[in-house]
């Protein structure tokens, strides 16, 4: 945080210098809006990939629970089913024996009194054995009925999150694919530069193409020569048709200082008219909608490699271009889950 601070407040110290210098004061507010505009982007993104993969592992741990409740609420069903079909029967059971005794009383009531208040006590003992076990098997219903119902409900929330998770799995597989194929198309356009210094990566869910300066610029220039005007063009044209794309150029210096009588005031400036002077090369090249592109100088402050040497300064003086795939239907899916109630149990 404290590095972001430090690249805003020099940035926004040189923008300030240059109001005074030979660029223009419009040029200058391009560069400091289009940075600012490529900061926000890269800081939504990572957020919002965070929140993503942050999202996946709670769908991830609540389907897990919800399988345990499952198996643990199918296991309680079928032991309160077992107990329903014991009393059943000890229920009827006592009910042959209540009418057996009836008959009995019956047979009896000309026998002796003390023999008919015995089997009256008898009777009515059976009587409320009778009435405990009706009632338990009452109660028991009950349960398995609110069991039952819980288990319902459950499967159904347990369908619905698995259907969630499958379609947040569909349009991320879709999108690497999408990606995976931008990345082999540039690659095929720029075939004939892999040794002349680009290079075309994919990570974190976009596309970087690098540049190496010594292909595009002189030293200390920004007009880019034949070949890496070639290499920029069949760029561009590989990215026309394509949707749902952002495209940021960066422009990047070693860390050597710029000489005072240079046309350009300090390694910012030059990093940012770098990356200009590419994006006026891919709108005059192509369709593609200037609305979808940015331009943004990083100066000497996001090196790749060690600045100690020739060949680590060489690989810093770089452009790269990094094409960002439109993540708005993941993040529709994920803001729906987050409002959906069932979300809540």
């Amino acid at each position: 945080m404290t590095s972001k601070f430090l690249s805003q407040g020099l940035f926004i110290a040189v923008i300030g210098a240059s109001i005074t210098s030979c660029v223009p004061a419009k040029k200058v507010s391009e560069i400091t809006d289009n940075y600012e505009k490529c900061e926000e982007n890269r800081s939504y993104l990572a957020a919002e990939n965070a929140r993503l993969d942050k999202s996946n592992m709670e769908n991830e741990w609540n389907l897990k629970r919800a399988d345990e409740k499952l198996i643990q609420l199918t296991k309680d069903t079928a032991r309160t089913g077992e107990q329903y079909r014991q009393l059943d029967y000890q229920y009827h059971q006592l009910l042959k024996t209540n009418t057996a005794l009836l008959e009995k009383q019956e047979v009896l009531k000309s026998g002796s009194q003390r023999e008919n208040k015995e089997l009256m006590a008898q009777l009515l003992q059976t009587q409320e054995v009778l009435q405990a076990k009706e009632d338990s098997l009452k109660l028991l219903a009950y349960d398995l009925n609110i069991q039952k119902g819980e288990l319902s409900h459950l499967n159904s929330d347990l369908k619905a999150r698995e259907a969630r998770v499958k379609e947040l799995e569909d349009l991320l597989a879709q999108k690497d694919a999408a990606v995976n194929r931008l990345k082999n198309q540039i690659k095929e356009a720029l075939i004939g530069f892999e040794d002349k210094g680009i290079t075309v990566e994919q990570k974190n869910g976009r596309v970087y193409v690098s540049m190496e300066a010594q292909l595009l610029f002189g030293s200390g220039s920004t007009a880019v020569g034949s070949e890496g005007k070639k290499a920029v063009v069949q760029l561009a044209k590989a990215l026309e048709g394509q949707e749902d794309l952002t495209v940021l150029v960066e422009g990047h210096t070693d860390s050597d200082k710029l000489s005072g009588t240079g046309k350009y005031k300090d390694n910012w400036e030059l990093s940012s008219e770098r990356a200009t002077s590419i994006v006026r090369i891919m709108l005059s090249s192509s369709e593609l909608d200037p609305s979808t592109l940015t331009a943004a100088g990083r100066g000497e402050f996001s090196p790749i490699a060690d600045n100690d040497s020739p060949e680590g300064k060489a690989i810093n003086r770089r452009i790269e271009v990094i094409l960002t795939p439109n993540l708005d239907k993941l993040f529709e899916i994920l803001e729906e889950g987050s409002t959906d109630p069932r979300a809540e149990h």
